[in-house]
């Protein structure tokens, strides 16, 4: 059973999402929350495994909230996964949001189903890239910034196989179509990807794929699917 939290300070949409997560037999809502620091305080005696956070709420917002939730070890035990829930396409606070180790976001107006496939994707340890969103805002932000020094040494440390696989993961790429396009099992990527984040000491793909545009691995504009969920 995956146990759900959502923080957002409209009440409605509180009501809304719980209607839509309760239907199901293998998720259930085991509280609410109506700004960030009520969230936090919440989720630590709650310990939901995903937690629908909203980005802009009075009191504490949802990137604050965010980084008190996951701290500087986002691989502690009984940290959720979070996903921000918000009303626009381009919002400055996500990619911050996804540096201090969101799993994705989603928009407020995703179809129920989105909805719910993104809260079973994050609960399985894995990382929602919202199709052309995250993509974009990534490219966005990352092409403004620097390149950072520390990560491209870090890469140094990766195989060539590694690297390949990164790249990849970075263009939004699947395990199955990572797989499929380098003539490899799907479990064999599976290892591959689990190395990748161990070794750069990154919480899940959407941190890879940061770290990809970040250090010049993949340049903004680069081909590859506009967004994909790691499956």
């Amino acid at each position: 059973m995956i146990r759900a939290m959502i923080v957002d300070d409209q009440p409605m949409i509180r009501v809304g999402i719980r209607a839509i997560l309760d239907s199901q037999d293998d998720i259930t809502v085991v509280g609410e929350a109506e700004n960030g620091q009520a969230g936090v305080e919440r989720c630590r005696s709650l310990r939901p495994d995903v937690v629908l956070m909203d980005v802009r709420m009075p009191v504490l917002d949802g990137l604050a909230a965010t980084r008190a939730l996951l701290g500087p070890d986002r691989a502690e035990a009984h940290a959720p996964r979070v996903l921000m829930l918000t009303t626009f396409d381009l919002d400055d606070y996500i990619y911050a949001a996804l540096q201090a180790g969101a799993s994705g976001f989603l928009l407020k107006d995703s179809e129920p189903d989105d909805l719910l496939r993104a809260v079973r994707v994050v609960a399985a340890g894995e990382a929602l890239l919202a199709p052309s969103i995250t993509r974009r805002l990534i490219e966005n932000f990352v092409e403004a910034r620097p390149r950072e020094s520390t990560g491209v040494a870090a890469l140094n440390g990766l195989t060539d196989r590694e690297r390949e696989v990164l790249r990849l993961m970075t263009l939004g790429m699947s395990n199955t179509e990572i797989a499929a396009s380098l003539f490899i099992a799907e479990q064999t990527t599976k290892t591959h990807v689990s190395r990748i984040l161990q070794k750069l000491g990154l919480r899940d793909r959407v941190q890879a794929v940061v770290f990809g545009y970040e250090t010049g691995l993949v340049k903004p504009g680069s081909g590859g699917p506009a967004g994909a969920n790691s499956r």
